[in-house]
């Protein structure tokens, strides 16, 4: 599985790597953005937004990015729901009121599922549910109402907050022109549409040498755009043919050191 993550402002690519195929895109989250921030951080440049699709929707990604101070441009999951349709959730005091005004009580922390979602759960007790004439609508075959909800609520509405603004169908649109073109253009001309490596490490290699092969393309449409006089094209040129003598040096290294591995 690979990751991308792709500069809005000059289509260059910022970090790639690849990932075992059993996890799905939000747990990667986390890794991608310290990784990043730190090689952004060390060329001097400020990271504000985090754009990404609903793949990497989580209440636990929307905290993280928080407390990273970025703001997420990321779509929530169909499943997501704020609460229960007819009760209200009073904030201060922790409960929700039902349709009767009865009140539901905050019980527990607990994590669900295999990637350990955190949720909250509020019950009201038998007693309160035994006389309701709402009871046979509410409970249905339950014995007393129950409301499981995700722990990052205030997270989500946020999130979903910038979504649904003017600007987040801004930054939508931004995402689809940024990143997709860039992953097309790497799996139909730069050799990621299949990659017959066996382990992480050597798929890693071949998604960097994509990688670096893209932006040098992209550098040179824009240097030559700007340098005009032959001095100029003379030390690109030169600093190019440095870099590809690098990197061809680097990828034979690495290949002698698998097959001696492999013998």
């Amino acid at each position: 599985m690979s990751q991308l993550s792709v500069d809005t402002g000059h289509h260059v690519i910022t970090d790639i790597k690849a990932y075992h195929a059993d996890g799905k895109d939000s747990l990667y989250l986390p890794d991608i953005c310290n990784r990043l921030e730190k090689r952004l951080h060390k060329q001097g440049l400020l990271w504000h937004n985090c754009i990404a699709d609903t793949g990497y929707s989580s209440g636990e990604n929307y905290a993280f990015l928080e407390e990273k101070g970025l703001r997420s441009y990321i779509p929530p999951h169909g499943t997501y729901k704020g609460g229960t349709e007819g009760f209200k959730y009073i904030k201060e005091l922790d409960h929700y009121l039902c349709p009767q005004g009865k009140i539901i009580p905050f019980k527990k922390v607990f994590y669900e599922g295999t990637n350990n979602n955190k949720k909250k759960e509020y019950r009201a007790s038998k007693k309160i549910c035994t006389d309701c004439p709402l009871r046979s609508s509410c409970l249905k075959k339950s014995q007393e109402k129950g409301i499981t909800i995700t722990y990052y609520v205030e997270e989500y509405e946020r999130n979903n907050g910038r979504v649904n603004s003017p600007r987040g169908s801004y930054m939508k649109g931004k995402r689809q022109s940024t990143v997709e073109p860039v992953f097309g253009t790497l799996t139909q001309f730069l050799g990621l549409r299949k990659i017959n490596t066996l382990g992480i490490k050597q798929a890693n290699k071949v998604m960097h040498l994509s990688a670096i092969a893209y932006n040098l393309k992209k550098y040179l449409r824009f240097t030559q755009k700007r340098v005009k006089s032959g001095v100029g094209m003379l030390a690109l040129l030169f600093l190019v043919k440095n870099t590809v003598y690098k990197l061809e040096k680097l990828f034979l290294r690495n290949l002698k050191i698998a097959d001696y591995k492999a013998i």
